[in-house]
């Protein structure tokens, strides 16, 4: 790897943290202006001026916006993420304890998606033209112009309430067995792998019809290549940056569902955490929990830029 790709990739990483820091800032600034505080949430709304004064000065939040700003970013980078407002509990420890759940439904989220996404959209780019393309782009524009909290309803009017095979909300305690986690993950898996997978695969589809159509594989086919091989050791491997950047942005796309999902199901992970932390105004848990996911966002970008510099061989060089 010559020193001309270092110095690329060290700007895409220096870019990304450059945006995680302006992306803190914003979070600080809009959760700063939300209505009410934690304080007038604990409270109620027939606290007095005096009781809510006292409140705030002890939650530290009468200190003006930009000293508070600046002690929590230098909380945050000496791994010190603050103490909840409401629990009084670390918040490292509030998120750790729903962290691997919201992980573990990520990633089965990936694990299904991903290999489904890219098969069928491959097969669709080398089919073009055929009912098998026409099906399958007709499918996944139907199913990306439904929004998850429909596809989270409808799944569950039909498994939860007409069919009975899963359970309508998606609870995981600390010794279930491998069988029931699965059934309570399954409509929470199924609502978000139906729109990566449709997002995934025009994308995919798109990127591979690009390099199908490009001159030298119309060489490659005069030299009388098998289209298999055509496809898998010619057309995909110069295809293998907008793919990887189609599977960032389609992962990435996943952090705003699960949002929606975990609300739907109640099932115990960050977002639903960040949800319930909004209305009672926890805003240092909620900040974190918005860092979390703006920086799994830029990372994931910043992975898939990587691997279309490596992947490209234009890119490589001055």
């Amino acid at each position: 790897m010559n020193l001309f790709i270092l110095r690329l990739l060290a700007r895409r990483v220096g870019l990304a943290l450059i945006s995680l820091l302006a992306v803190s800032a914003i979070v600080f600034a809009i959760t700063a202006v939300l209505p009410g505080d934690a304080a007038q949430e604990q409270l109620g709304q027939d606290a007095t001026p005096e009781a809510l004064a006292a409140l705030r000065t002890q939650m530290g939040l009468d200190a003006p916006a930009p000293v508070r700003y600046a002690q929590w970013l230098g909380g945050m980078v000496g791994g010190n993420a603050g103490e909840s407002l409401v629990t009084r509990m670390p918040v490292s420890e509030a998120i750790g304890s729903r962290l691997p759940n919201s992980l573990l439904l990520a990633g089965l989220t990936a694990l299904i998606s991903v290999p489904v996404a890219l098969g069928l959209g491959i097969l669709a780019a080398v089919y073009r033209g055929t009912w098998f393309d026409r099906s399958v782009s007709l499918g996944a524009v139907a199913v990306v112009s439904v929004p998850e909290f429909l596809i989270a309803t409808l799944a569950v009017l039909l498994f939860a309430v007409q069919l009975r095979w899963l359970p309508a909300l998606a609870y995981i305690g600390n010794n279930e067995p491998w069988d029931k986690v699965l059934r309570s993950l399954a409509m929470p898996v199924l609502t978000l792998c139906c729109v990566i997978v449709a997002q995934m695969l025009r994308m995919t589809r798109a990127a591979v019809i690009d390099q199908l159509n490009a001159p030298y594989i119309e060489m490659v086919r005069l030299k009388g290549a098998s289209p298999t091989r055509m496809v898998l050791f010619h057309a995909l491997p110069n295809a293998i940056g907008p793919i990887a950047n189609a599977v960032a942005l389609s992962l990435s796309y996943l952090l705003g569902g699960v949002i929606i999902v975990e609300t739907i199901f109640n099932y115990p992970g960050i977002a639903k955490l960040m949800v319930d932390s909004v209305a009672q105004r926890d805003m240092p848990v909620v900040q974190v929990c918005a860092m979390i996911f703006c920086a799994a966002f830029l990372t994931l970008v910043t992975l898939a830029d990587v691997c279309g510099i490596v992947a490209n061989p234009r890119l490589r060089h001055r």
